[in-house]
């Protein structure tokens, strides 16, 4: 796959940019829009952090609606193609009938707590890693947990955005 310059993103229209970094943040291209006026990035870090502080800075509810964009861990339904992507490289996609209904009782209690579904970057974790942290993060207080969630988005988000855009040094050598 060829990698994107930082350089070609900053000469992209608002439709173009917003066509290739909408899905950086899960089924929330308002992110990409946001970030869009903050135009020219001098780098990938600074675009990350641009469409993070775009995250910081919205309102509550707009967090929550990003954070409820996410799909459940384990949840054999529709998702985006980085959600299934991401989930099998943990081997959530192959979960036993036992391991299946422990992530459905997990999900379900936790989503009945918080309002929204348990995010974690799971890219290269284990299953047992992430039961581990669904079960420990259940009992955070619900700010707490809103921030643990918003700060599992912006790591999920950048790891999307390292697989799409070359950094400075891979670009100049």
């Amino acid at each position: 796959m060829t990698r994107l310059t930082v350089e070609y993103l900053n000469q992209a229209d608002k439709k173009r940019f917003v066509d290739i970094l909408g899905g950086v943040y899960e089924e929330s291209p308002w992110v990409a829009e946001r970030a869009w006026s903050e135009q020219p990035f001098s780098s990938t870090e600074d675009l990350r952090q641009t469409m993070a502080d775009a995250v910081r800075n919205s309102s509550q509810k707009k967090q929550l609606d990003l954070l409820r964009a996410h799909p459940d861990l384990g949840e054999r339904t529709e998702m985006t193609d980085e959600s299934e992507e991401e989930q099998a490289s943990a081997g959530l996609d192959q979960l036993t009938p036992e391991q299946y209904e422990t992530f459905q009782q997990l999900n379900t209690a936790y989503r009945d707590k918080f309002g929204f579904p348990f995010i974690m970057a799971v890219r290269g974790e284990s299953v047992d890693a992430i039961q581990n942290a669904m079960e420990e993060r259940i009992d955070h207080s619900e700010s707490e947990e809103f921030q643990t969630a918003l700060d599992e988005v912006n790591v999920i988000a950048k790891l999307r955005l390292e697989e799409l855009v070359a950094s400075s040094e891979e670009q100049y050598s």
